[in-house]
């Protein structure tokens, strides 16, 4: 047989462009139109809709960046219309819609004239049915549409100016496309989706396989059968050409997927936060319309905050969600406030995305989440699943890992080991995508790709556009059906993601087991990009720890006098979970995005520091005796851990000295040399007699790198960088400042034109060196390190993670060590060989890079610690982080683990002097330092019982025994949702509770009052 594949290929692409995608309505009327022009920020739909309409003819540019125009269509459905055995009338509405990147664009939502909501119009999603409208025969309604400027750009990462109102300018971005009443053919689209579904199986089906040839020529008779020049007429026929191929059933032996309804709305990205409120109402309000016809269709929605957005701003459509929320349709999952970042929010931060998340979809809903769902986030720390078990969800979800530069995850369903030996079950859908169409390419790609073959047969799909897009389609569903049972196509059913989770965990006991974190080999950056942001939430997570720990004890030290402030807490943490969105906190998101988050974070710090000035005051009394309030969980200038009493003078004075042009601080604990130049020559601890220095070294070095990646600029550190560095070694003056608080070492310098002032600090009784830097930074594309060559043989680093920390090897023997060149680390990281440590602990720094070197001259090794301490991409924010910022740094030589723990909260709970009238004792104290408290709080349920979460933090099985100073009747153990269960090692005692904790381990006690 002669081959014509290629042609007749070529004739079915041109026969869909211009037949069969035409003729799926078959006629249509323009509406008549006029509009309103909100003046700033969105109104509420009927005070929009009170306002003067003016005619507005059609096809009119319109749209300036980030503006609302509200359109009324009016007019009348002709006669005879939508009375055809197969044809029904819908509303067909085009903003100016292109069809690439549905989510990055004008988007808009339909509105009765009652002010409740119909449904979205979005770029793949136009059309409203005539009968949602509720007006018979006549057509009048109301579209809000949002003016959103793409700046997605193709992906081209060009600089940007629409990202900030004050630059985006007033020129119209969009021009009205179609907008009019259309009869839709059934007959007509339904060929159309047949056609869609054969023809994107059969280009993924290999060369050699008849079905495909024999799918080709069902799709020739069809173009043969039909008229091109009736195809409303002929489309019956067409598809009966079609019947035989799309009957054949799939291969006993096909992949199965439960593909669940999904819409990956980022909380803040390319859009401000605000325009997200919107993006939620459209997609949800598209979703249930769909299970409207639909009573099957599934659609899994991850967020909290979205969901609590809808209550307040849409109560209309949230009712609605509700119905379909106990109709098993529209089903909450994930069980977190947002999908947030992983690798940097705190311990408690963390607990308290899934605390609130499943909080509030219990108490709205009813329903828990037993699963986490975090398809975009930028890598995973390997304290989540014991934090996902703790908080009673037993199922992981993830996509991300999928982007790595370098190494392929080998699995995509196993048990997930965090740092303490909890196992999560764990599932990255092999589709690699969360907003998958059900293509052709996309399900052959996910049968294709699944790595568990012979041990599994099942994965999940998450179909639907995101990011605003609109969401599940009934194309989709469509194409869902199609492929339930199809031959050469996996086997797709329409599912839950509990229903895929349960499965799955039957079907493959044995599963295999990944250890520690999921490292991301891409998004680097994101440990570094918008400091003002990161330090915005460190400082806000300890302001919460203080908040919560002084309300409580000033709760039950007054006996209730002092009034719990639980809501206001609630509203601030619930505040500070939503800058821990996946694009917010890591940096990658518009200069709106970010400025909102700065002011933000001066209103939390503004509330937080008013709510800990009252708790203070009611527990201490009034009087002019000067206390220090110690939050931190380690007793600080003789003041215990978590109580309030007079400090002790910490001892001993620091001796500075002059030589060499530069400078020695010593006080009796360490020793630092300073150069002329204001680098550390030297440092000693006195208690282990060692140098600190690798010989010849320095450290407090600052290097200037050229930061140009490949793509995705505020999202990358590329390899390469390491390239092109300017060491920062000369200073343009270095002085010494003594006083009471010890010895200060000023240096200026200049890194590019951005001057730079170091304080290096040795106070008296310290064991660590202080060094803050404040930097006017105005360098573009450029990062800026501060580095540590220390004399210490260390094959792999520690850093701190959530509820414990994290080992990475120094050394690059593998691929997948290689990757790691840049890392994430919390307060603190620490290097060290046997016997001998150095900790580096950092007020609101998380991106770090740890190397290893063998001198020449002795053989020795030097490990050089880094800092990253500020960057300057040009995308999606060209001015992102210019500007004054202060970062603190401290070194401690001779430190272990412990030591390490302890100086990452010095460094992060500054002392806080107050005057009152009598000390106050802590409401729990812990003998073993190992035992670590990181949250002391009264009990959600408003029943004044105190909540105590700590964890074992030197990884090694710690016992200790934690006792409450205070009455209490019983000590329960439960889980982050403070609901009863057991915890091995933990065991109640009369007052307080005994403790024989496995390396890491969480608990929760409830200490019933």
């Amino acid at each position: 047989m002669h081959d014509d594949r290629r042609i007749t290929e070529v004739r079915l692409t041109r026969f869909v462009r211009e037949r069969i995608d035409p003729a799926v309505y078959s006629r249509t009327v323009p509406l008549t139109l006029s509009s309103w022009d909100v003046p700033d920020e969105p109104v509420p739909a009927l005070e929009a809709m009170r306002q003067q309409f003016l005619p507005l003819e059609h096809g009119t540019a319109w749209g300036k960046p980030w503006s609302t125009r509200w359109l009324r269509l009016q007019g009348d459905v002709p006669e005879s219309w939508g009375t055809g055995p197969d044809t029904t009338v819908e509303v067909v509405v085009d903003l100016g819609f292109t069809v690439q990147t549905p989510g990055f664009q004008c988007e808009g939502i339909a509105w009765r004239p009652d002010g409740t909501i119909i449904k979205a119009v979005s770029p793949r999603n136009r059309y409203i049915p005539l009968k949602l409208l509720g007006t018979g025969m006549a057509v009048d309604f109301y579209v809000e549409a949002a003016a959103n400027p793409d700046l997605a750009q193709d992906w081209t990462f060009a600089a940007t100016p629409y990202g900030d109102k004050s630059t985006a300018g007033t020129a119209p971005h969009y021009r009205l496309g179609t907008i009019a009443i259309a009869e839709l053919n059934q007959t007509v689209w339904e060929l159309q989706q047949d056609v869609w579904t054969l023809s994107g199986l059969m280009e993924q089906l290999p060369l050699e396989l008849p079905r495909r040839h024999e799918i080709l020529r069902a799709l020739e008779r069809m173009m043969d059968v039909m008229d091109p020049d009736d195809v409303t007429g002929t489309a019956a026929a067409g598809r009966e050409a079609l019947a035989g191929v799309l009957a054949q059933p799939a291969y006993a032996s096909a992949h199965q997927l439960v593909a669940t309804g999904h819409a990956h709305i980022d909380s803040a990205w390319l859009w401000p936060v605000r325009e997200t409120v919107r993006k939620c109402a459209r997609t949800f309000s598209n979703v249930v319309a769909l299970m409207d016809e639909n009573p099957d269709f599934v659609f899994s929605c991850s967020s909290a905050q979205q969901l609590s957005w809808i209550k307040e701003s849409y109560p209309e459509l949230f009712s609605r969600i509700r119905e379909k929320v106990r109709a098993g349709q529209f089903v909450p999952v994930g069980g977190m406030w947002v999908e947030s970042d992983t690798n940097m929010p705190g311990g408690e931060a963390m607990a308290r995305q899934f605390i609130e998340g499943k909080s509030f979809f219990l108490s709205e809903f009813g329903v828990e989440c037993r699963e986490a769902w975090l398809p975009d986030s930028f890598g995973y720390s390997a304290a989540l699943p014991q934090i996902v078990k703790s908080a009673g969800s037993r199922w992981f979800l993830t996509q991300k890992i999928s982007w790595n530069q370098t190494n392929r995850m080998p699995h995509h369903t196993f048990n997930w080991e965090g740092i303490d030996g909890t196992r999560l079950f764990t599932h990255f859908p092999p589709v690699d995508t969360y907003n998958a169409e059900l293509s052709g390419r996309e399900l052959a790609h996910a049968e294709r790709n699944y790595r568990d073959h012979g041990r599994g047969t099942v994965s999940l799909v998450p179909f639907g556009y995101g990011d605003g897009g609109g969401g599940p389609t009934r194309e989709m569903l469509s194409a869902a059906a199609r492929t339930a049972d199809l031959e050469g196509s996996p086997r797709v059913r329409i599912g839950s993601a509990e229903s895929f989770f349960r499965q799955a965990e039957e079907e493959y006991a044995a599963l295999p087991v990944w250890v520690g974190e999921m490292y991301l080999e891409l998004h680097r950056g994101t440990y570094t990009s918008q400091a003002r942001t990161k330090k915005g939430n460190r400082r806000s997570e300890h302001l919460l720890r203080e908040a919560e720990l002084w309300c409580a004890t000033a709760a039950v030290r007054t006996d209730g006098a002092f009034e719990y402030p639980a809501a206001e807490l609630k509203r601030l943490w619930q505040l500070v979970l939503l800058q821990q969105f996946h694009d917010i906190l890591p940096g990658s998101s518009i200069a709106w995005v970010h400025q909102d988050a700065e002011r933000n974070y001066q209103a939390i710090e503004a509330a937080l520091e008013g709510i800990i000035s009252q708790a203070a005051a009611a527990a201490l009394g009034t009087g002019e005796r000067t206390f220090l309030l110690n939050a931190a969980p380690h007793a600080r200038n003789g003041v215990p851990a978590m109580a309030a009493a007079e400090p002790s003078d910490r001892g001993g004075t620091v001796r500075a000295s002059s030589g060499d042009g530069g400078f020695v601080l010593d006080n009796g604990v360490i020793r630092a040399v300073l150069d002329a130049d204001g680098l550390v020559a030297s440092l000693q601890d006195y208690a282990s007699g060692r140098e600190a220095i690798a010989p010849g070294q320095r450290g407090n070095l600052l290097e200037l790198h050229r930061d140009t990646p490949n793509e995705w600029d505020a999202w990358d550190i590329d390899e390469f960088y390491r390239r092109n560095v300017t060491a920062l070694t000369g200073a343009e003056s270095v002085r010494l400042e003594e006083g009471s608080d010890g010895a200060t070492v000023v240096v200026e310098r200049l890194a590019g034109t951005s001057p730079v002032t170091q304080r290096i600090t040795l106070a008296p009784g310290s064991p660590s060196l202080a060094i803050t830097t404040s930097v006017d930074w105005q360098e573009r594309e450029k990062l800026l390190k501060l580095g540590f060559a220390l004399d210490v043989r260390a094959d792999r680093s520690a850093s701190e993670t959530q509820f414990g920390h994290v080992f990475r090897p120094t050394h690059t023997n593998t691929s997948w060590e290689a990757a790691k060149f840049e890392i994430c680390a919390h307060r603190w990281i620490h290097v060290g060989e046997p016997g001998y440590g150095v900790a580096v602990s950092n007020s609101s720094t998380y991106g770090h890079d740890v190397a290893r070197n063998i001198r020449e001259a002795d053989g020795g090794t030097t490990t050089t610690v880094r800092l990253s301490l500020l960057r300057a991409p040009k995308f999606p924010d060209p001015t992102a982080d210019r500007g004054r910022h202060e970062l603190t740094v401290t070194v401690r030589p001779g430190a272990d683990i412990g030591a390490a723990v302890e100086e990452g909260y010095r460094t992060n709970l500054a002392p806080r002097l107050v005057t009152g009238a009598a000390p106050v004792e802590p409401l729990v104290s812990v003998g073993t330092p190992g035992l670590v408290v990181e949250a002391v709080k009264l009990a959600e349920d408003g029943s004044g019982d105190v909540v105590v979460r700590l964890y074992e933090s030197l990884g090694q099985r710690t016992a200790g025994r934690i006792t409450a100073n205070f009455p209490v009747r019983d000590v329960v153990v439960t889980d982050l949702l403070e609901r009863p269960t057991e915890a091995p090692g933990v065991s109640a005692a009369e007052g307080g509770a005994d403790l024989q904790l496995r390396p890491f381990q969480l608990v929760t006690l409830r200490f019933v009052r």
